[in-house]
């Protein structure tokens, strides 16, 4: 593992992160996801407006968070994004950064959404809540000043397998998803795993863990919904990115999770982010490749944007 100076020192920086006051191991996953992106992401751009909501279900509610970008007055496009965290961590804060740059670079609403996490609320809570918040979406469109008639996601990690579940059931109301390296597989057994079973960031460990805790049937009856790499029909499956790191655990299980799009004709653009670490969108403050990325899934967002509107 050839590892570059900027990403030796963010591991360095990596191993010296204790949690303040953590009760216990998920407690810990927690406050050291919050930690990593507080002190690593970097400067936060301002936005025109953040908007903070609750979706009402019949049980609970589903808090979201509307980033409207600068400059941009009349009815716009919207992004969905969806956090990462091994799905049983992670919220507004810990991506407020990646969201506000998207925000400003799509030129879209970008609308974050506060789901019920493991294990606590295990599958299919928070799939449920991700499908129902872009259903809500499209539904009210017009009083959130949103196209209806576009809107894309994002989903980063375990958010990456939340929307590869999204667009097997709503799809056709979006026009395209981008997964950030991806958590696609819960058998943890690839040759990156290999490769990376003790980090940079990951470790097997803790991921099965944590898969335990959001699909706990997962071992005996896995489901497509949850574990993506499983899906057999791609029918409502919109164009798609795939964003992979280098030295990541789930670098293999993304490459081919993206492979069975393509072989069921999905239209699937893989952009491979040689050096990078698991997580490195939340590194603004050392990596420039963060900004690189956001630039591309701007591009990417607007090109199928753009060929609605003709």
């Amino acid at each position: 593992m050839n590892l570059t100076s900027p990403i030796i020192q963010i591991i360095s920086h990596l191993e010296k992160i204790q949690p303040f006051n953590a009760q216990n191991p998920l407690d810990d996953t927690r406050k050291y996801l919050e930690t990593m992106t507080l002190q690593l992401s970097g400067k936060k751009e301002s936005v025109a407006m953040i908007e903070e909501l609750n979706i009402q279900m019949e049980s609970h509610s589903i808090p979201v968070r509307i980033y409207r970008p600068k400059g941009k007055g009349q009815k716009s496009s919207a992004i969905i994004y969806i956090h990462g965290g091994w799905f049983i961590a992670g919220g507004f804060e810990t991506h407020d950064e990646v969201v506000r740059k998207l925000a400003n670079k799509t030129g879209s609403a970008v609308v974050s959404i506060d789901y019920r996490l493991a294990p606590e609320h295990p599958f299919p809570a928070g799939l449920n809540d991700c499908i129902d918040t872009i259903k809500w979406v499209s539904d009210n469109a017009e009083s959130l000043s949103i196209d209806r008639n576009q809107i894309g996601v994002i989903g980063d990690s375990a958010g990456g397998a939340l929307a590869a579940g999204v667009s097997m059931q709503i799809g056709e109301l979006l026009k395209f998803q981008i997964l950030i390296y991806p958590a696609a597989d819960n058998q943890l057994n690839t040759k990156s795993w290999e490769m990376y079973e003790t980090g940079p960031v990951l470790n097997k460990k803790g991921g099965i863990q944590a898969w335990k805790w959001y699909h706990p049937e997962g071992e005996s009856n896995p489901d497509p919904l949850a574990v993506p790499i499983l899906i057999k029909d791609f029918k409502n499956t919109p164009p798609t990115l795939v964003l992979i790191a280098e030295h990541d655990a789930l670098r293999d299980e993304g490459e081919v999770l993206a492979q069975h799009m393509k072989e069921a004709g999905i239209p699937v653009h893989v952009s491979f982010y040689k050096d990078m670490v698991h997580g490195f969108m939340h590194m603004g403050e050392i990596l420039k490749e963060v900004q690189h990325a956001v630039d591309e899934m701007s591009a990417f967002s607007k090109q199928y944007f753009e060929n609605n509107e003709k």
